[in-house]
């Protein structure tokens, strides 16, 4: 299939582009083998499809990364590397069940009593559904086993003995729910939300660290004789990613690499409401306006775990008359995928949400593997592309300071 790629992006013959990737994932506690093994799976299948080579070598380095060589139209290498911070996320999610209820109610007050619920869900209601999802079935969780539990203090006569019996019931059925969590989801989704509302917005001080890290890692990069640098932050990696890139600007971005920036899935909206996600505001603003960088963001109505099409910048009510990005596009998976594709995927909804990182049936202006291993720069790829129509730009969030 031809690329939609026009001008100075088109693929030809020549020399061996070369490329670093650094991906930077949501909130997973899984270790970034997975990353991988979805690469390799994914990228055979859109090769298979498209019509183009593509193939993936092993571990590569000190970090965690692999290479991809592909052909297609002029051969390319790349060296994809998976920037970690799956520790944290699993020490996050230590909680035990007594410990994840306060979260619950912890994190709940947040979002209300900031007034970041209201404008979050007036905004956009697939991620705001997906975000009470956790919180309404936990609280479904304690009714059953409360429930239960009542039942025990009728049947038992002796009182002692059935509110012993009572308690133990309670801890029974929430601890087996816990343990079918990998089923429903509710106490890692739960966990991911309270990470993010942990400190009102502010980046935990253990993320920061980690954030300095991944910028030297970036640095190095862009040292390293390639054509191009490509951050690639997916989920609530994207708004990692922009104050990893924001940082390193302010510091200085040396002469090299073209350096490009592709967001997938963003969930910005849920960190830059809330009252003390200065930081990120301001790194926001900062990064909309600078042009060493291309910024593309891309994102699909069908995943409801992402703020689809909602400008990050203009949103967070941070733009500016000198905003240049993001460049906001659509992956349209009713179009993008095939209609027998699209009806097994469109309720399962967590899967879609990593569809970005996946082969399409029918790719458009979009293929992840093209843009990450192929011979193109995600500017010269995108330079004539318009930003969707339907992308939303109503400033919304109810705080706007920056630091």
């Amino acid at each position: 299939m031809a690329d939609q790629v026009t001008g100075s992006g088109q693929e030809q013959g020549g020399d061996v582009f070369r490329r670093r990737v650094l991906y930077i994932p949501g909130y997973d506690p899984f270790p970034p083998r997975r990353y991988r093994e979805l690469y390799r799976k994914e990228g055979a299948a859109q090769a298979a499809i498209s019509g183009y080579a593509l193939t993936v070598e092993g571990r590569v380095g000190p970090g965690y990364a692999w290479r991809v060589t592909s052909d297609m139209g002029r051969p390319a290498e790349a060296e994809v590397e998976v920037l970690v911070w799956s520790d944290l996320v699993q020490r996050s999610m230590g909680q035990g069940i007594a410990g994840t209820y306060l979260l619950l109610a912890r994190t709940a007050w947040v979002y209300a009593a900031s007034g970041a619920l209201r404008r979050l869900v007036r905004l956009r209601k697939g991620p705001m559904v997906a975000a009470l999802y956790p919180a309404v079935l936990l609280v479904l969780q304690a009714v059953v086993a409360f429930a239960l539990a009542g039942v025990v203090l009728w049947l038992v006569p002796w009182p002692l003995l059935a509110w012993v019996a009572a308690a133990g019931t309670v801890w029974a059925v929430l601890a087996a729910f816990r343990r079918l969590d990998r089923r429903f989801y509710a106490y890692y989704l739960m966990h991911d939300y309270a990470f993010t509302a942990l400190e009102g917005g502010a980046y935990p001080a253990v993320l920061e660290a980690r954030l300095v890290e991944f910028r030297a890692k970036l640095r190095a990069a862009l040292g390293s004789g390639v054509d191009e640098v490509l951050v690639v932050g997916h989920s609530s990696g994207a708004h990692l990613a922009v104050s990893v890139l924001a940082d390193l600007i302010r510091e200085g971005v040396p002469e090299g690499p073209a350096l490009g920036f592709l967001s997938l899935g963003q969930v910005v909206p849920m960190v830059s409401f809330l009252p003390r996600a200065g930081r990120l505001r301001g790194d926001l603003r900062y990064l909309s306006e600078r042009e060493e960088l291309t910024w593309v963001d891309v994102s699909a109505p069908g995943d409801g775990c992402t703020f689809a099409l909602c400008d990050p910048v203009a949103v967070s009510g941070v733009a500016t008359g000198g905003q240049r990005w993001p460049l906001v596009l659509s992956a349209a998976f009713s179009q993008t995928l095939s209609p027998e594709r699209w009806q097994a995927l469109r309720r399962r909804y967590f899967r879609l949400h990593f569809q970005y990182l996946c082969a399409f049936d029918r790719p458009e202006g979009y293929d992840y593997f093209r843009i990450t291993a192929g011979p193109v720069t995600l500017a010269d790829r995108f330079r004539d592309r318009k930003p969707s129509a339907s992308r939303i730009t109503r400033a919304a969030s109810p705080y706007r300071d920056v630091a």
